[in-house]
């Protein structure tokens, strides 16, 4: 077994004051630095403090010392074992150094994982933090982080997959649109900040290539009717989570025969479908620190944790 030890720290032309105010809304439904929604956002079981267990995509930890404005340090969990530090220090008057530092145990595997994968997608994420503060605290990042071939790679590797669901009860257009469907199945995905609350921003899902007949709420029914098959999808977008639903009924001898062999490549493609369409607007989406800057005062005052069960 072997330690490691990864530090990154930056300067900002920024009070100590301001810099900590930020650092206090990390995992915050309004958190300003973690990059998220373009990787895992972090999350806890409760606001920021001392025993606060969570983490961010397969990395698991908890809160184990915490001074606000100042420092905050996570313990990793089994199997991890070791710590992650983020720390805001003075230097000077209108000036303050952040530093993150990790130290972990390697077992395994982790050998060869961390100089190929983990170290990389790491040390980027680091510093798309520290644009974040950048971008807040002076209205811009002069030289942000830019994805190498093999991060984008990495970045598309680890990005979660839809979970499978019984369509959901919110989704009452499709429900109303198929009388005694045959066949019915719904994928979800999380919802992450800075994401379109919109339906109609992920009608790509279908590459736009069926007609929307109806629209209620944040929910989007599209017409997918194809070689004599009665069929709907419905997009059903709520505050936690984006719903991709099907619902097909079978009339004829033709239909029956066409869906036998369609159905057993649907839910593949609908779970690639919706998965693509995630990734695509997450990147897309505005990085956590230009939310955080063009947000108003008022709105950013308090933290408002998001607390995952």
């Amino acid at each position: 077994m072997g330690v490691v030890r990864n530090e990154h720290e930056r300067l900002f032309e920024a009070p100590a004051e301001a810099v900590g105010a930020l650092l206090d809304r990390l995992s915050a439904e309004d958190d300003p630095l973690f990059p998220a929604p373009q990787w895992a956002p972090m999350t806890f079981d409760r606001p920021l403090g001392v025993g606060a267990t969570g983490g961010h995509g397969p990395v698991r930890y908890a809160v184990t010392e915490y001074e606000p404005g100042r420092r905050v340090r996570f313990a990793l969990t089994p199997p991890g074992e070791g710590f992650h530090e983020l720390t805001v220090e003075p230097r000077g008057e209108g000036r303050c150094l952040v530093r993150h530092v990790l130290e972990t145990r390697q077992r395994g595997l982790d050998f060869l994982l961390w100089p190929t994968a983990v170290r990389p997608v790491h040390d980027s994420m680091m510093e798309e933090l520290f644009d974040n503060i950048e971008r807040v605290v002076a209205g811009g990042c002069a030289r942000p982080v830019c994805w190498s071939p093999r991060l984008r790679l990495l970045n598309r590797l680890w990005w979660p997959r839809p979970r499978t669901v019984e369509v959901p009860p919110e989704a009452r257009l499709l429900r109303d649109s198929i009388e005694r469907p045959g066949y019915q199945d719904a994928y979800r995905m999380d919802m992450r900040a800075g994401l379109p609350r919109d339906p109609g921003a992920w009608t790509g899902v279908l590459r736009d290539a069926f007609p929307v007949i109806a629209r209620e709420g944040g929910e989007l029914l599209m017409d997918v009717n194809t070689a004599g098959l009665t069929a709907r999808a419905s997009i059903l977008v709520d505050g936690r989570h984006v719903t991709l639903s099907t619902a097909v009924r079978a009339d004829t001898r033709c239909a029956r025969l066409y869906w036998g062999v369609v159905r057993r490549a649907h839910p593949f493609m609908a779970r690639m479908m919706l998965r693509r369409v995630h990734r695509g607007l997450c990147l897309a989406a505005p990085t956590a620190g230009d939310r955080a800057a063009a947000a108003p005062r008022s709105s950013v005052s308090a933290p408002s944790h998001l607390v995952s069960g």
